[in-house]
């Protein structure tokens, strides 16, 4: 048989090459062992685990197959990826024996085949992927490479189970650049990171001082309120109960004797201390046609208030009959009226 890769130095030695075992007549096969025996050099049937008969000298076992699962170690090697980055690749390889007859018979040697078509598969799947690629989508690239490997191994009766990538080596340079990358990377996440903390801060605060001076109206609009409600209508309650009482007393006073005449001295006093405040705050004045007529201005003031007084008078008369001392004061009185507007 040919001499194995020096590569292959560690793998399983070949199950056919020594140690075979020696026909007897009577032979007991392990479990998950397969024997190849020929008659007089030509195939002549596969003995099945157990207890076996032959004939010696015409009978020869020629080939000893495992159907166990087999480990093999594939040597490292260089491939290019698509951006022109060369690696160093190694892997293993799980395969099993399905048909005996095809693993003796189909290929010389079936586990160095593998090997070897492993290999160049593994090339060429590389070359379709850049660097990036690779450490991303290793699952892919060893079931790219198991497919391959089953196509080509179905006719030596071989079917590969499982392909992984042990090791994968870049160039120093190459890694430097990957480890600067990797640094540049993280400095534009941390600055990102920072730089969206910094926003969620801003519109923390912003939303903060809204609540803040919405809650303040509030309390400012809620305290008009309750002055309004509180403070400020009972003002105007004790200012118009004030008011009510101040008018009732001038009504009591104006009804009593001589009222008129006291009212008359009141709206003369008042309307001389009018014209002493004119022209203090502005300099424009609004003055009546006949100003220096003290006593036409006061005989005005009291028709407009005997006119104001004349439906309650006549409501009181009819309500009760004047008494005879009212009539004689008013017969008095009407006298010195008369003598007030002439003069």
């Amino acid at each position: 048989p040919p001499q194995r890769c020096p590569g292959l130095a560690r793998a399983a030695p070949r199950r056919w090459a020594s140690g075979l075992p020696v026909n007897v007549g009577v032979l007991f096969v392990p479990q998950q062992e397969a024997w190849v025996v020929e008659r007089m050099g030509r195939f002549h049937r596969i003995l099945e685990p157990g207890l076996n008969f032959l004939i010696p000298l015409l009978d020869r076992i020629r080939y000893v197959q495992s159907l166990k699962e087999i480990v093999i170690n594939v040597p490292e090697q260089s491939a290019v990826t698509l951006d022109n980055v060369t690696l160093q690749i190694d892997g293993v390889l799980y395969l099993r024996v399905m048909d005996p007859y095809k693993a003796s018979y189909g290929v010389e040697d079936p586990e160095y085949a593998v090997t070897q078509l492993a290999q160049t598969t593994m090339r060429s799947e590389l070359g379709k992927l850049s660097l990036d690629r690779v450490f991303r989508e290793r699952e892919s690239l060893n079931a790219s490479i198991v497919d391959a490997i089953n196509q080509a191994s179905d006719c030596w009766g071989i079917r590969c189970l499982r392909y992984e990538i042990k090791d994968i080596h870049v160039p120093p340079r190459v890694k430097e650049s990957m480890q600067m990358q990797v640094e540049a990377e993280r400095r534009k996440r941390a600055t990102v990171l920072e730089s969206e903390g910094t926003r969620e801060s801003a519109i923390n605060v912003a939303e903060g001082q809204k609540q803040a001076q919405i809650l303040a109206s509030e309390a400012q609009k809620a305290e008009q309120i309750n002055k309004a409600a509180g403070r400020e209508a009972n003002a105007m309650l004790v200012k118009a109960r004030a008011k009510a009482e101040a008018i009732q007393l001038l009504a009591a006073a104006l009804a009593q004797q001589h009222g008129s005449a006291a009212a008359s001295l009141s709206v003369a006093e008042q309307y001389v201390s009018a014209f002493s405040k004119l022209a203090k705050d502005s300099n424009t004045l609004l003055l009546p046609a006949s100003t220096g007529d003290v006593t036409n201005m006061v005989a005005q003031a009291l028709g407009i208030y005997s006119t104001l007084t004349k439906p309650q008078a006549m409501k009181t008369q009819d309500e009760k009959p004047p008494a005879p001392t009212d009539l004689q004061a008013r017969s008095t009185e009407m006298p010195k009226a008369e003598q007030a507007n002439s003069s």
